[in-house]
């Protein structure tokens, strides 16, 4: 569990590289690198906007062969990433100051998706998968 704090971001990426292994192609591991500072930095900024500093979010790293699975869970309100993706999608131009963050995770990963929980969380679950080299 992380607070809402855009300065735990360090503390974040430092545990995520404890993950990193040798037979990960590089260029994967710094997408989801990516991946993981953008869902992280969009729950700190808009899911929790308005919620107390100590408010955690969780994130959950599963690491296989083949694929990392990335799962942040905030407690913010209900999102339609979706809705916002194709929006985004028909307003690329008009997106040039924020907003971004999402297409681009939506370029990296093999599935994204932003899902209500039955504990009024939500989950970012983003997952890449590795190519071959």
């Amino acid at each position: 569990m992380i607070k809402t704090d855009l300065k735990a971001l360090d503390q974040v990426l430092s545990r995520f590289e404890q993950l990193n292994q040798p037979w990960i192609p590089r260029r994967d591991w710094l997408q989801c690198q990516l991946a993981l500072a953008e869902g992280f930095t969009n729950a700190v900024r808009h899911a929790h906007k308005n919620l107390p500093f100590e408010t955690p979010i969780e994130i959950d790293l599963k690491l296989n062969q083949h694929s990392l699975e990335i799962r942040i869970i905030d407690c913010g309100p209900p999102f339609d990433l979706d809705g916002f993706l194709q929006s985004a999608k028909n307003q690329e131009d008009q997106m040039a100051d924020h907003g971004r963050g999402l297409p681009i995770l939506q370029k990296i990963a093999a599935h994204l998706s932003y899902s209500r929980l039955d504990d009024h969380h939500n989950c970012l679950l983003i997952i890449k998968n590795f190519y071959e080299s």
